[in-house]
């Protein structure tokens, strides 16, 4: 543990994939001096350019900065806990982890008096994350979930604009998630694509995975962050994919006071484009390109658009450790909302095969992905009108 006055030390547990890109951010904030890198935890340690070292604590040592810069390394969580070594043991983990590991997993953690930045998606289902609330309540530990969009200052501008009139009444919030995912993504991991595995919900999916953060903003944005904020769910999930989980689906959200949410949500997009939530007023309309934090007013009379900064979320994290009564920018509190809609996803009929006379493939080997036709058009609708692509007619709804 840290002692007082001394940046906390985190762990990282899960190394590799997306776990890359946090470990490259704790670096970051360790030259700055507000975090410590005190281990790292997975199966399998670092491979690429690394230099072993034997001895120290937990087994090999990395040398490189790309492989930890010498930080030890641990091959599950509950190694790291039990070492006795006091330099090795966090104030913080990190988890970067199979969405059915992320429960038991922060659950110990903070059981073990840690603090915990977890990815998204908080839980593989509503009883998962009421559970882990309770341990939170009961622990006193903060439990941060990985959903950066919370931490952009767009959002205060984007609740300021609303609040202040500029486009009249608020009739609807939508998102439009146009992106492409290729062979190779779908095969990246035994559980990438799947609704259950070894009998364990999973549920990686369009939705629930790669663009949740387009629901988790536009549910933020729509005044819904606990479940009580959700008044019912619908979705509509269909894949091109030959995978488990939907990878082409909308979802219609009404809120508890009423408020329709329309999600148009594909990874089989002729190409990326940049996701956007759309906040449709009686006056005009907000655009937020979340990835981006750019905010756009348009009115009968103005067009604007402006760049924001973000928080980060771990060193948001270090601050709320600091700062007794600070919130956190995404407590796992605050992830309910979202979690109707996985709960929703997960129960759901397995998504719907689309039929091959609406797809077109286009790449080859690892880089080939499907393309749904027209599918940008539809996914505008479900986000202008709140309605599903089953409801408005897209043709490959049709049985």
């Amino acid at each position: 543990m840290t002692t007082a006055g001394a940046a906390p030390a985190v762990a990282l547990v899960g190394i590799h994939g997306h776990g890359g890109a946090h470990l490259r951010r704790i670096r970051d904030l360790e030259a700055r001096g507000v975090v410590r890198l005190s281990a790292l935890v997975d199966p399998r340690p670092l491979e690429t350019d690394e230099v072993p070292a034997t001895g120290g604590p937990g087994g090999p040592r990395h040398g490189s900065a790309a492989a930890g810069d010498g930080a030890p390394w641990f091959p599950t969580l509950g190694d790291l806990l039990s070492a006795p070594e006091p330099e090795v043991r966090p104030d913080i983990v990190v988890l970067s982890t199979p969405i059915p590991t992320h429960v038991p997993l922060a659950s110990a953690a903070m059981r073990a008096g840690l603090d915990v930045l977890l990815e998204k998606p908080t839980a593989a289902s509503l009883a998962e994350h009421t559970a882990l609330v309770a341990v939170a309540e009961e622990t006193g530990r903060l439990c941060q979930v990985g959903f950066q969009t919370f931490g952009s200052h767009a959002l205060t501008a984007v609740d300021r604009l609303i609040a202040d009139g500029e486009i009249g009444d608020v009739t609807g919030v939508g998102a439009v998630g146009l992106w492409v995912r290729t062979t190779a993504y779908w095969a990246r991991a035994p559980w990438a694509g799947k609704r259950q595995l070894d009998g364990r919900d999973v549920v990686d999916g369009v939705v629930t995975n790669p663009l949740a953060h387009a629901v988790a903003t536009g549910l933020r944005i729509a005044g819904a962050t606990r479940s009580a904020d959700v008044a019912g769910v619908d979705v509509d999930l269909y894949r091109a994919n030959p995978i488990e989980a939907d990878d082409t689906s909308s979802v219609r959200v009404t809120t508890a006071d009423g408020m329709r949410c329309g999600f148009g949500l594909t990874l089989c997009a002729p190409e990326r484009t940049p996701a956007r939530i759309l906040i449709h007023g009686t006056r005009g309309r907000i655009e937020l390109a979340y990835e981006t934090d750019r905010v756009r007013l348009v009115t009968d009379s103005v067009d604007l658009e402006k760049q924001y900064s973000r928080d980060d979320l771990l060193e948001n994290l270090v601050a709320a450790r600091s700062t007794p009564g600070r919130p956190l920018a995404c407590d796992v509190r605050d992830t309910g909302a979202f979690m109707r809609v996985m709960e929703a996803v997960r129960t759901a009929p397995d998504p719907r095969s689309i039929d091959p006379a609406h797809v077109d493939w286009a790449g080859e080997g690892d880089e080939r992905h499907p393309v749904v036709r027209d599918v940008a058009a539809w996914c505008e609708e479900v986000a202008a009108q709140g309605r599903t692509f089953a409801e408005l007619g897209a043709p490959w709804t049709h049985a």
